[in-house]
Parts: C-alpha cells; structure tokens; sequence
C-alpha cells in the first residue's frame, strides 16, 4: 500500500472480489433484528442469564428497530450489528454474574484518571497512546474493552495468549480485508489502546451506534436522556479491570466526553480533563470520508450527501455543548491543547499534561512514551488524501462557516483551503 491513498469511489464503490463475496455471504442469512433474540444469543453463548435491571432493553429495541426499518441497510450490516449487539449483551451477563460474585470491586477507588476530550481526528488517540505507553498509568487495550470480562471457562495459554486477544486479532484480521484502508485512517488493531466508551455498550448506551449505522432515532433518545447513569455503568467496569490487572491511575479518552462534561465530572470529580482543539474542518472531511468509506459494506448505496450533512452537525452539536460545559471543569484540573502545537512537540505537550495532573515525568516514563512515538510515526499505515469538493461536493469555507463560535473561543488554525 502505498503511503497517500486517494478513495476515489465513495459515491459508487468498486467492490474487491472478498468484498463482494462477503456482501454476498451476508445475503444468504437471515438476522433477526429483535431484542429477544440477542438476548437469547448471549444466553447461549455465555451459560448464563441474569442481566441486571432491565432498563437497558427498551434502548437495545431503539438499536435494533431503528436498523431493522432501514431496507437500505445490507444483510452483511445487519449481521455484524446482530453480533455486536450479542458482544455487548454477553458482557453484561459476565459484568453481572462477576460482580454477585465479588462485590468487593464496587469498593475500589478510580483515582485521578487522566481523561482526554476532544474531537474525533484531533490527535486524541495519539495522544492517549502515548500517555497509555507509560506504564504507571492503566489505560485499556481495545480487546480489553472489546471483552472486559474473561469467559469462566476459557484458559489463557501457557505463553499468557488470552483468548479475548486472539478474537479481536481475527476480527481486525477480517476488518482489514472487507475495508484495507481503514488501518490509515483509524486503527483498530487488538493492543492499539480503545475509548472507554466501549464499557457503555454493555448498559446498550453512548453515541457509539451513529458510528456505524444511520440512527437517526438513536442520536435523539441519546441526547433527549442523563446519560450520568450510563457514566456509572462505565466507572464500575473500569473497577473491574482495576481488580483484574491493578494500576494506580488510569488514562482514558473519548470524544463523546465533549457533549457530556457533566455526567463525566459527575462521575470521575477529580479528573484533570485534556481538551483537543482542531480545525473542524479537517475533523468533518475525516469522519464523513470513512463512514462514507465503510457504508460500501453496511450499505447498498454508500450516500456521501447523508454523512457530510450528519457529521458537520454532529460535530456542531459537540463543539456547541463543549462551549456551552467548559465552566464545569476546573480550570486548575484542566488543559487545552492546540492540534499544530501538539504535531510540532508532542512530548513536550505530554510533559504538560502530567504538570497538570500533578504526576512526575520520570526518566523511565519518558524512554518509554518517546519509544513508542519513535515505533508509531504518522501516516505508518498510510496516508489519506481527503477532497470535500470532489466527495461531497462542499467547500472547506460551506463547512467552516459553522464553526464561528469555536473560532471565537480558541486559537484554531484552519488546516483546509
């Protein structure tokens, strides 16, 4: 693969031999899209059937519904949602049955996270990888978060090999064959470390499902509703991984943090909260090209139109709600760092961040967030070269126009022209 990948057939896709023949697997099998029959897959597949409060089924419905009434949507698409929705249906079932278990996890104490904020496309996940190559702080790897809870009758191999890993490795594995440019634009390899974000989808919550299907209904019922219950669900399963693999302080991030400073404050009150600036330009071009990208798979018609409209206003609304919460966060727990100073001298923003959380830069921990940056140079998997005029016919200045009130705010330098 070359290192500048130019995707010149977002509108109307030219599907590789593996991708037509994984779309035409899809064809060839029914998914029932009801909440019951999720539930009785995780049952299945866990051995066990004690879900908790029940709340969480009238949003799983929301989810399946919504997805079951668009026809647009491909039998592949709708399969992989099934299998997720069986993913986070059987972490519950392990959340719940290890915690009647050990109840003693509820006491353990979520110390001073470092919680980074910002837009997607910001610099947010090398920013958290490089804090996460620190080994004094906890973060979670995503076949962590994928599988927070190890299946009872599962046994990690002699050579520490855990299951949970191997099935993200071949999930990635499968990924990079239906969607080989994902990787450059963002990686989801099993030890790449993961928003925490992932721990909500057991309480069926988050704006994780705009991600990866037209919902509409969903973004709505989400933001309509506190989300602090699901920031509570979330803390108790970071206990969890606490009390399977023990570390002082935990680093965690998510841009979804943005609209809810709020239930995240409520929740982790002694944070120091890192907030990630970048043009929005650039961060809609990004989002709109790889949803646009992967609907080839979810989608029969890929409609660049849907997602550069969906995403500029979803990224208002984001930035919008940043402006409207930033008053929560103290200003003496807080840090706002600017995307071009971050590119130009990212260990010296690293430096700065632990200042503020009030956490010594060792020499040990410095050789080792500078060793990973040094082994993850920008554009590894290649580089995409975005163009909103000619994928989605809109100017750099139609989307920026929007943004006024960020601009105002912060010192952002517009990246697109």
């Amino acid at each position: 693969m070359g290192n500048r990948i130019r995707i010149d057939d977002l509108a109307e896709p030219r599907h590789s031999e593996i991708q037509s023949a994984a779309l035409a697997y899809g064809e060839r099998h029914h998914v029932d899209l009801r909440a019951d029959a999720v539930l009785e897959a995780s049952v299945t597949r866990t051995g066990l059937d004690d879900f908790g409060a029940p709340d969480f089924a009238p949003r799983l419905g929301l989810w399946l519904s919504e997805m079951d009434g668009d026809p647009d949507r491909t039998g592949l698409g709708r399969l992989g949602f099934f299998n997720d929705c069986v993913r986070y249906a059987s972490n519950r079932l392990r959340i719940r049955d290890l915690l009647q278990r050990h109840p003693e996890i509820l006491d353990i104490q979520i110390d001073r996270p470092i919680v980074v904020v910002g837009l997607p496309r910001s610099g947010t996940t090398h920013l958290v990888n490089l804090m996460a190559a620190d080994q004094r702080l906890r973060s979670m790897p995503l076949w962590e978060g994928y599988e927070p809870v190890p299946d009872r009758r599962e046994a990690v191999g002699a050579e520490g090999d855990d299951p949970r890993w191997r099935r993200c490795q071949q999930a990635w594995e499968a990924m990079e064959m239906t969607l080989p440019y994902l990787s450059a634009m963002h990686p989801m390899h099993p030890d790449h470390v993961h928003e925490e974000l992932e721990l909500e989808l057991p309480d069926f919550s988050s704006y994780t499902p705009e991600w990866v299907t037209r919902c509409p209904r969903w973004r709505d019922y989400y933001l309509a509703h506190d989300q602090t219950p699901h920031y509570a669900y979330l803390r108790t399963v970071l206990q969890i991984l606490q009390w399977i693999r023990p570390r002082h302080r935990w680093v965690l991030k998510s841009p979804q943090h943005l609209e809810q400073l709020g239930p995240l404050l409520a929740t982790f009150p002694d944070a120091t909260v890192v907030v990630t600036h970048r043009d929005p330009v650039s961060v809609v071009q990004s989002a709109a090209t790889m949803m646009t990208y992967a609907a080839r798979m979810g989608y029969r018609h890929p409609r660049p139109d849907f997602y550069i409209d969906y995403w500029t206003d979803r990224i208002r609304r984001l930035l919008e709600s940043s402006v409207r919460d930033r008053h929560l966060v103290p200003g003496i727990r807080s840090t706002d760092v600017l995307f071009h100073e971050f590119m130009g001298d990212d260990l010296a923003t690293v430096e700065r961040i632990y200042e503020v959380a009030r956490l010594p830069m060792t020499n040990e921990a410095r050789r080792q967030i500078t060793a990973y940056r040094d082994a993850h140079p920008r554009g590894l998997d290649g580089q995409v070269v975005y163009d909103l005029r000619a994928d989605f016919d809109v100017t750099p200045e139609e989307v920026r126009d929007q943004f006024g009130f960020y601009f105002e705010r912060f010192p952002v330098l517009a990246e697109v022209s």
